[in-house]
Formats: structure tokens, sequence, C-alpha cells
């Protein structure tokens, strides 16, 4: 197995160990001002100050030293919630939400999801692949190396186990790590207008089992919102998920309050995203059941919302994870950077916190925070080499792709 040292870095690592971080840990960040990493077979053996390490490389047969120039390395960042896999953009939609259409006015006459949906029922396996791989590299780019799809873009059972295949191919192609989830309830189906209970049976008797057979999602996801699926809905989506040995996430509250967070922790879901309408009493209930709150501010630039209010999440105990939302609709942006600046700049997290959103936190929200999300002893060596000396450097140089390199298991991707 090749051994390498990373040397010469300021590293800023989450420390964190088993579980997110929550609360006054939310930005619990180490530093080492003149540090090195030892990998061994694409897994940190050691990770510390330069000195001490370089000199137990010596009794060693290090393959490789790679000089990171003094510059910030932090953790690969990871990105726990996108819909990457889709077949055509939709930009005219954005100039109409700019020229003050609503979202879900958009929606209800056909567009949004189920432009999407008509696009990817007739796109190609091959240009579904393409237009997925392409947004995963651009992702890789800016320094994601691990990453959450979605299906939700096909709303019949062939569409969707087609989706998936498609993901899990790219999960065997790219660099960096895929995790599937499966989405079936992103919407109503045109072929279902009027006739959402009719939708929710073939999702919880035929998609969902299908699915679960395939065996390529981990996750299952609803959309609870007004005009989509609603609490009840929700929940009995989610139980015949669970009972079909999926693992529960869930969009809450993105619109309207209608009880989507507290939802999440009635269930115990892993994570509960968006959350921009959330109460404080849904909040205080995730809080209390572990749910990790996955938030997309991103989204809420795009849409010109106001954004999550991350603040009372870390008061209440809420740990908060952020993502991009990369969509062709409400967010096309696969820039975990751009997410980290919006955070810092926009939803008032210190540059701690929003690390650790970025990094650790995003690791737990897709069940991977035991491999990924810190620079820690025996999780993977996936790490990104910024231009600058500090993370801060992500949201003060803006605009701009910090990545000068990334590593995933220790291999430079990108």
């Amino acid at each position: 197995m090749t051994l390498k040292v990373f040397h010469n870095a300021r590293i800023y690592t989450p420390q964190g160990g088993s579980s997110p971080l929550k609360g006054a840990q939310q930005g619990n960040v180490l530093e080492i001002p003149q540090g090195a990493i030892i990998s061994r077979g694409g897994v940190i053996e050691r990770v510390g100050p330069e000195e001490e390490l370089l000199a137990e490389a010596k009794n060693m047969r290090v393959d490789q030293y790679v000089d990171l120039g003094g510059r910030c390395v932090i953790p690969g960042l990871v990105d726990p919630h996108t819909h990457m896999c889709f077949a055509a953009r939709r930009e005219e939609e954005f100039a109409k939400r700019l020229d003050g259409v609503p979202y879900l006015e958009i929606l209800r006459s056909g567009g949004g999801i189920l432009s999407s949906v008509r696009s990817v029922r007739s796109a190609s396996d091959q240009d579904l692949y393409q237009t997925t791989m392409a947004n995963v590299a651009s992702a890789m780019r800016h320094g994601t190396t691990t990453v959450e799809i979605k299906s939700g873009y096909g709303l019949d059972a062939s569409s969707e186990l087609r989706m998936l295949s498609v993901i899990d191919r790219v999960r065997r192609d790219a660099p960096l790590d895929v995790m599937a989830t499966f989405m079936g309830a992103h919407a109503i189906p045109e072929e279902f207008r009027g006739q959402p209970e009719g939708f929710v049976d073939l999702l919880c008797h035929e998609m969902i089992p299908q699915a679960a057979e395939q065996g390529i999602a981990r996750f299952c996801d609803v959309f609870c919102e007004e005009g989509v699926f609603s609490v009840e809905q929700s929940r009995r989506i989610l139980a015949c998920a669970r009972s079909n040995g999926f693992e529960l996430k869930i969009h809450a509250d993105e619109v309207h309050d209608l009880g989507g967070a507290g939802l999440a922790a009635e269930l115990g879901t892993l994570s509960a995203e968006h959350l921009l309408a959330a109460s404080d009493e849904g909040l205080a209930k995730m809080a209390e059941a572990g749910v990790i709150a996955v938030l997309l501010p991103a989204t809420a630039y795009s849409l010109k919302k106001p954004y999550a209010r991350a603040r009372k999440m870390i008061e209440l105990g809420v740990p908060v994870a952020l993502a991009t939302d990369c969509n062709p609709g409400s967010c096309f942006c696969e820039s975990m950077q751009f997410v980290f600046g919006l955070a810092v700049m926009k939803m008032g997290l210190s540059v701690s916190e929003a690390l650790v959103g970025c990094t650790l936190n995003a690791a737990h929200a897709i069940g991977m925070g035991h491999l990924v999300g810190s620079l820690e002893e025996g999780k993977l060596a996936d790490l990104v080499v910024l231009d600058g000396k500090t993370p801060a450097t992500l949201a003060y140089h803006a605009g701009v792709n910090s990545a000068v390199a990334v590593y995933k298991r220790g291999e430079r991707v990108a």
C-alpha cells in the first residue's frame, strides 16, 4: 500500500468522534499551524505537527512526500443534498422567478420539477449519465470529495430505477464517493394530478419496494410541503420506506411551516433538509431527537428567500450541516465553497461553524461520518488545499475557486 507524507500544511479540521457537532461544539476545529499527514493506502495513519511526523517518517518506507506549500488544508468537502442527476436545465424558470412568479405557482402550471420529469423520461441513459458526471466533476474541482445524489425526476417506477442506475454508474466511475437517495416522492406527477393518494399508493405498493429490491439507494426522501405531500402522506411514505430497509430523510418546511420538522423528530429521520420556515417548536423537537439540519443557503439565495435560522438551530442544539441542493431549477450550484461563503456572510455562522457544516456534520448527514469529514486517524485521506492561510479564504476570496488541489483517498483528483 502506498505510503504518503503530506507536509508543510496549515491544517484545519473538525474534531468530532462518532457524532455530529452541535451547540457550543458546532465550531470545534483543531488548527495545526505547521502540520503533516501520513496516509497509507488512502487512509490517514497520523495527523500532527510536521516536525514530529517527519521524524517518524524517517523510519518508514515512504513512497512520496507531498509539499503543500504552507497553504491551508481542510477535509474534503461533503455535499449531503443534491439533485445532480437531471437531463435539462431550467434557466427560463429562473428568469420567471426573478420577475416575481412564485416557485409553487411554476410547479402548479406544469413547470418546476414536472419539467425535469419530462426531460428525464425522454433522455437516454447516456445523456443522463454525461450530464450527471459533468455536474459531479465540477463539484469535485471545487473541493467536494463525497456527494449525495437523489433520484426524483422520474416519478414512475421504471424512470426512478433508471435514475438510480445512472447514479450508481457515476458512483463506480467517478473518483469521489457517491451516496444514492431514492426520492420518488419529489412531486405529484402529471398523470396523478388531483389524485395524490393514488400516487402515494403507487409509491408504497410498487416504487419503494422495487427501489429497495434494486439495492442502490441507501436513503429515502420526501418533499413535505404545501402542494406536494402533506405531513400525513409524508409519514406514510417514510414509514413504508423504513419497513423496506431505507434510512430516512425529509425535505421539510421549505416554503410553509407544515410541521415537517416535527415529523422528522417523530420518525427519527437522519436529517431534515431546507427548514427555511421551520418553527421554534419543530426545531426544538429535532434537537431532542438528534435530527441533523441540512441547510441550503444557495437555494434561499436563488429563490430570494430569507435564509434558514442557523443561529437559532445552534442555540437549540440542532447539529447544522450545509449542502448545495444542486438541481436544474431552484438552485443550479455545484460549489460547496459558495455555500460556505453564504453561510458565513448571510446566515451568521462563524468560519469554524461553517467548516464543520461543510465537512463533518455533512458527512454524518449521509451516514459517512465514520469515514470522511475530518482529518483524523482511520478516516479517508480526503483533503483540499486552499489558496489561502485559513478556511476564511472561502468567504473572503469570493466568486472564485479557491481549491489549489483536491485529494481523494490520498490521490490527487483535481
